[in-house]
């Protein structure tokens, strides 16, 4: 094991060793094993935006064996999805990538400010797929917050006691915030910390803008010159937010774009501290051969060979 692996696992010595050898499994796995960084694969945007939307683009996707196939063909460090695509997957491919199962999802079948998730699986599926660990998403600013954050500290509860760990998707929501608000500076920080404190072994976030969201926020981020001109000091306050860089902080990809902008972004992330990046549409809505180029692109950019 590296003995940057190593140190990472020095962060969470209060867990129990079946979440540290899950949490180890997942660093040591794939190209970037080893090296502290990671690169997953998120496909829950099926249940999260239509399968429409997210296969149409590149049909083979519409499959949920493609998914494990590209994970493991493109050497990432694990492949996360909800309880229907691991279930028809899971027994194929036992062993030869880390499965994350996704235990809360929301649809837009109905419009609203505020989402609230559906949980749609258990702890006890995510060992019955043997996975390494469940992931959960929770909504900061939206109405039903509270009741989010106290599912998850249950679930997370159980998880850990089953040696599993956690990755919380921290997206800030709701009628509370403005539009620009979402991915303001601050309120990144803030939804980074929330879940660090909830317990997430693994937070994802999204990349915060220069805004500031909150006036409270402001008065003290230009008091004490926080810097936030460059994407890169962003991501740095970004992870300083979750306990000073003691957990690890991947950042979302987002709508499929250019591979100039993500190739860009990634970089900033890494110069940043940021751990790695959490990446679905802009992977599997390419063709298997684009993907591939564009996965291996990433790989190289954190392991410092771009």
């Amino acid at each position: 094991m590296s003995e940057r692996v190593k140190n990472i696992l020095s962060w969470y010595q209060g867990e129990n060793p079946g979440v540290l050898t899950n949490l180890a499994r997942v660093l040591n796995h794939g190209r970037l094993g080893g090296t502290g960084r990671m690169i997953i694969l998120p496909v829950d945007q099926g249940f999260e935006h239509g399968p429409g939307r997210s296969f149409a683009p590149n049909p083979p996707g519409y499959d949920p064996l493609y998914h494990f196939k590209l994970a493991i063909d493109a050497g990432l460090n694990a492949y996360a999805s909800v309880l229907g695509f691991l279930e028809a997957g899971a027994a194929e491919f036992a062993g030869q990538v880390p499965l994350i199962l996704k235990a809360n999802s929301h649809d837009v079948l109905h419009p609203e400010k505020d989402p609230m998730g559906a949980q749609t699986a258990t702890v006890a599926d995510a060992l019955r797929l043997g996975c390494v660990g469940i992931g959960y998403t929770i909504y900061p600013g939206t109405v039903d917050r509270r009741f989010q954050y106290e599912q998850l500290r249950d679930l997370i509860r159980e998880a850990k006691a089953s040696g599993l760990i956690a990755v919380v998707w921290s997206y800030p929501r709701g009628g509370g915030l403005s539009k620009e608000g979402e991915t303001a500076f601050d309120i990144i920080g803030y939804a980074a910390h929330l879940a660090a404190q909830l317990g997430a072994h693994i937070i994802k976030t999204k990349l915060p803008t220069e805004h500031l969201e909150l006036e409270d926020a402001r008065k003290v981020y230009e008091q004490y010159k926080i810097p936030r001109n460059t994407l890169e000091e962003r991501v740095r306050h970004i992870v300083q937010c979750a306990f000073n860089g003691k957990r690890v902080v991947i950042f979302s990809g987002g709508a499929k774009s250019d591979e100039a902008t993500v190739f860009q972004e990634a970089r900033a992330i890494r110069d940043g501290g940021g751990f790695g990046s959490i990446i679905g549409r802009n992977s599997f809505q390419r063709n298997r051969e684009d993907a591939l180029k564009f996965l291996d692109h990433l790989i190289r950019i954190y392991s410092n060979q771009e």
